[in-house]
């Protein structure tokens, strides 16, 4: 692997700004630590099968966890990724960036783009509003699109005060089993639209998707009415735990139907709900039992594994990120 000075020097003309500086820092200290994570936990995830070196699948990032970073110095952030050792990245959006900005930057770095979230308005409505996202993942060089919530509640107003989580938790109660339905609905018309395109569509769940509504849930309602030939899953593991269930009971209920997986993990006090609330922790330093999901994810059929924290951080994310991947590659 390149020296990340030499990366980041040859990117800005030979000349580092201060804030290429942190970065290399933060990739410097973040090399630092995955190199002395604790051998107890390594040893333990090594007796297993390691997916990634079985199947010589590159460790994933999905760039949400580094926006801000990424619209400051795009492609400073992308190569420290790479040196961190990630292989590939899922975009959240464009990153206030171009699509030939972003393939630039993930070439210098070495970096395949394998994805891209858009919400329900970026998805669009028509035939041309499919071939305009089949353009720019053409440049992108990727073929899956994840639909990164079901369709925002626009039409029910935030309350004075109200922080975001607590209100997306009440409007989809007022909303009720007819917001789900309508999400499969745009799932199965834009499913169709991009696979003309050549692409294929995924949704990707948080934990509400599984509160119960009426005799149901809106997770039953998504997989139930959504067409298998046309719509896939992308599972969070994270927020499956934060729900208060099983990730591997999940993603081997859906084989065949998940073909992309965020390798999250929360911390053991979160307590079960439904309610958008979780508690971040580096992979292998939380609840979920990696040894079991992974082997079983790609059982099901996923072949996209990406690494994602949220906040709050309690280190540097790019430190964060390095535990996880020292983690995933022991």
């Amino acid at each position: 692997m390149a020296d990340i000075r030499c990366i980041i020097a040859s990117s800005m003309g030979g000349k580092m700004s201060a804030f290429d500086r942190r970065s290399l820092l933060r990739t410097t200290l973040a090399a630092g630590v995955a190199a002395a994570a604790p051998v107890g936990a390594l040893t333990t995830w090594a007796r297993s099968t390691n997916v990634f070196t079985a199947h010589r699948l590159p460790i994933g990032v999905q760039v949400y966890a580094v926006d801000e970073f990424a619209k400051k110095d795009l492609i400073g952030t992308f190569a420290s990724l790479s040196a961190i050792g990630f292989g590939a990245l899922e975009l959240a959006g464009f990153h206030g960036a171009t699509p030939q900005q972003l393939r630039a930057a993930a070439d210098s770095a070495g970096l395949a783009i394998t994805g891209v979230h858009l919400n329900d308005k970026q998805l669009g409505t028509t035939d041309e509003d499919a071939r305009k996202i089949a353009a720019d993942l053409a440049v992108l060089g990727a073929r899956n699109v994840v639909m990164q919530m079901f369709i925002f509640p626009r039409d029910i107003a935030r309350r004075e005060g109200e922080v975001f989580p607590t209100y997306l938790h009440r409007a989809l109660r007022e909303k009720g089993a007819e917001q789900w339905k309508q999400t499969a609905a745009l799932l199965n018309a834009r499913g169709a639209a991009l696979q003309r395109e050549g692409l294929r569509l995924a949704y990707h769940n948080h934990n509400a998707e599984f509160e119960p509504v009426d005799d149901t849930t809106g997770w039953e309602i998504l997989v139930r009415e959504t067409d298998p030939a046309l719509v896939d899953f992308e599972i969070d593991a994270g927020w499956v735990a934060a729900a208060g269930l099983d990730p591997v009971a999940l993603v081997s209920s859906l084989r065949g139907r998940v073909r992309q997986m965020h390798v999250k993990d929360i911390k053991a006090q979160v307590s079960p709900n439904f309610a958008f609330v979780q508690d971040p922790a580096e992979i292998g330093a939380g609840i979920i039992d990696w040894k079991a999901l992974l082997p079983a994810a790609y059982r099901a059929g996923v072949r996209n594994f990406y690494v994602e924290q949220e906040p709050p951080f309690i280190t540097d994310r790019f430190e964060s990120l390095a535990k996880s991947v020292a983690f995933l590659r022991a």
